[in-house]
């Protein structure tokens, strides 16, 4: 892992392989919101939707579903145990407008949609996840189920002997990496994240509404909590204040990560090592290269990413069936590498092109299913489709990448496409002759870009001549290289 730090961002690549598979980033500014704990008040409560919307000083209200509500029982404080109730309880008959709520943001902001909120609250630590509301202790899902059951007894012997009498023990789930744990280790996290607990209680007595209570930790040491693992060879640091402050926190929560964490002093930018700078202006564009000669058209739009896959200059199979069948293969490894880089979540559909052989399919999933994973985050494929596409989703809890570093282009607003200079034209003389109906000026004042005045000037002009002539009016024209292509300005004189 490198790690490239300045004040105003920090970015995170995962090298595998030689090459980079994935890219976090988190600017000052823009900090993500997932796991931080609000005291937040109720504005609107929608039965009709189920939901409500929840001030927690953002600014867009966020979104609570009633999926997302959970009923206490019992009246004594700390939290006595919650469920998810099996027939859901209305939302109106929950929570109520001007209700204050300590809620956790489940979902960052994405484009227009505010945080989703949920009620019930977990705090992450290295080996475990605390649920302070509940009871329940688990065991990650990701661990074999052979291990499943000793290592439930074991937590659970330990919570219950470290817990005082007459107190909620709490809910605890066992993380993946927290398999290998020693007692000593599971009980440190247990102390630590009660008194966590403790503090966001503390703060939600005596503070008002909307308040933040508790901020998830910083990318960095969510690096060493979450993705530093016996498969990591190091973690390279570029800057010394970072460095040292990460050993501090390692040594505190993550001994087992010191180890592996360097000082990168060179003088080359640490991300020019493995060229992951131009990655990710790769991982910005449309297409993707294949080493083979085909290549992959990755479009995102609101609602789902499409992935289109195509031969391009690729003809190195005996036949056109193994040319299909190697680009796919190798467009399936590739597609997988891209998820994880651009960070791409959601409904996502994938073309690849068209097999005849039912095995050549197979294959083709068999190797998409074993790429992907080596993905962190959860995904979902579906068989081929009667049109031959694959549909899948990958979860999303945080912005892609193009979300993060692009905005949509102020020119074609992010369709790609403007008109041409052409329909510009015949737009402006449309809106001339109802401007000069409407109203009476003396002249008229035509701004608009260069290319479309060089237009008028010449292939159009004499349309424009004919229109000062109907409507009684001489036409100026003035080229504002300022302007995008389409855009253009009608001043009445």
């Amino acid at each position: 892992m490198l790690v490239n730090w300045a004040p105003q961002e920090t970015r995170v690549a995962v090298i595998e392989h030689g090459a980079v598979q994935e890219l976090h980033l988190e600017r000052t500014l823009e900090r993500g919101l997932v796991g931080n704990i609000y005291l937040g008040k109720v504005t609107r409560v929608l039965p009709g939707m189920q939901s409500a919307f929840v001030d927690i000083g953002l600014e867009r209200a966020a979104f609570l579903h009633v999926a997302d509500v959970w009923q206490r029982h019992g009246n004594g404080e700390p939290p006595a145990t919650v469920r998810r109730l099996e027939a859901v309880t209305p939302i109106e008959k929950q929570i109520f407008q001007g209700q204050s709520l300590v809620v956790q943001v489940i979902k960052d902001p994405l484009g227009q949609k505010g945080a989703r909120l949920s009620t019930q609250i977990s705090v992450a630590g290295r080996s475990l996840v605390f649920l302070p509301q509940d009871d329940h202790i688990g065991v990650s899902q990701k661990i074999p189920p052979a291990e499943r059951d000793a290592l439930r007894q074991r937590l659970q012997t330990l919570v219950a002997a470290h817990t005082p009498k007459g107190q909620s023990t709490g809910g605890f789930i066992l993380r993946t990496n927290g398999e290998d744990a020693s007692d000593e280790e599971l009980l440190d996290d247990i102390r630590y994240l009660r008194l966590t607990w403790q503090k966001i209680r503390q703060a939600a007595l005596s503070q008002p509404a909307p308040s933040l209570l508790h901020q998830d930790l910083d990318l960095l040491r969510r690096v060493l909590r979450d993705l530093v693992s016996d498969a990591t060879r190091s973690v390279q640091i570029d800057s010394r204040e970072q460095f040292e402050a990460l050993q501090a926190f390692a040594r505190e929560f993550t001994p087992g990560a010191v180890d592996r964490l360097q000082h990168y002093s060179g003088e080359r930018p640490i991300f020019d090592l493995y060229n992951v700078d131009e990655e990710i202006t790769r991982a910005l564009g449309r297409r993707v290269d294949l080493k083979s000669g085909g290549y992959l058209i990755i479009d995102q739009t609101e609602a789902l990413t499409t992935i289109d896959v195509n031969t391009g200059g690729y003809v190195g199979a005996r036949n056109f069936d193994d040319t299909i069948f190697k680009t796919n293969l190798e467009a399936a490894q590739a597609i997988a590498r891209q998820l994880r880089l651009r960070n791409l979540g959601g409904i996502i559909v994938v073309d690849f092109i068209d097999m005849t052989q039912d095995k050549h399919r197979q294959q083709v999933l068999q190797e998409f299913r074993r790429q992907l994973a080596r993905d962190r985050v959860r995904t979902t494929v579906c068989d081929f489709s009667t049109l031959g596409l694959v549909e899948m989703t990958r979860k999303r809890t945080r912005e892609s990448l193009a979300h993060v570093l692009t905005q949509p282009c102020q020119a074609c607003a992010g369709t790609g496409e403007v008109k041409t200079p052409r329909s510009v034209c015949y737009d402006i003389l449309r809106e001339i002759l109802r401007e000069a109906r409407q109203f009476n000026p003396r002249e008229i004042k035509v701004l608009a870009a260069p290319e479309v005045i060089e237009l008028f000037l010449d292939e159009e002009s004499q349309f424009l001549a004919s229109l000062s002539d109907f409507i009684a009016k001489p036409i100026a024209l003035v080229a504002e290289a300022a302007l995008a292509p389409d855009r253009y300005d009608i001043v009445l004189v």
